[in-house]
């Protein structure tokens, strides 16, 4: 599949440029513009390259740990579930754990369950 680069970037630079900076916490849910990104980095999808991440730490007012969701029902142990996010069964992306600016974050969808976060968190962890 060809990705378009030019239009993320145009796209990237209107976030810039024009975001602001999100009040965010830990365990929220918001949908997140992620971009076109190289290789097997996790895109956002559709026009405007967003996709549904867990804030799984707020490092600054600028910036947070989050981590991609993911509706593919595959099992495996870097893919834990995290139950149902907007209407669909979801998993967490722990391999793509990255740190985002705040601007990226584009609306709160909603927060995670304490236990179903703790076992994300725990997960992310052993991965470190």
């Amino acid at each position: 599949m060809e990705k378009d680069f030019d239009q993320w970037n145009k796209q990237k630079k209107q976030i810039h440029a024009d975001g602001e900076n999100k009040l965010y916490h830990t365990r929220e849910v918001w949908w997140c513009a992620l971009g076109a990104n190289i290789g097997f980095e996790q895109d956002g999808y559709g026009d405007a390259h967003r996709r549904p991440v867990i804030i799984l730490k707020g490092l600054s007012k600028q910036t947070c740990f989050i981590i991609p969701l993911t509706t593919a029902a595959n099992d495996h142990p870097l893919r834990p579930s995290v139950g149902r996010i907007a209407g669909k069964e979801a998993r967490a992306l722990l391999s793509q754990i990255r740190v985002v600016d705040s601007r990226r974050l584009v609306r709160k969808i909603g927060y995670l369950q304490q236990d179903i976060f703790e076992r994300i968190r725990k997960a992310a962890k052993e991965l470190l």
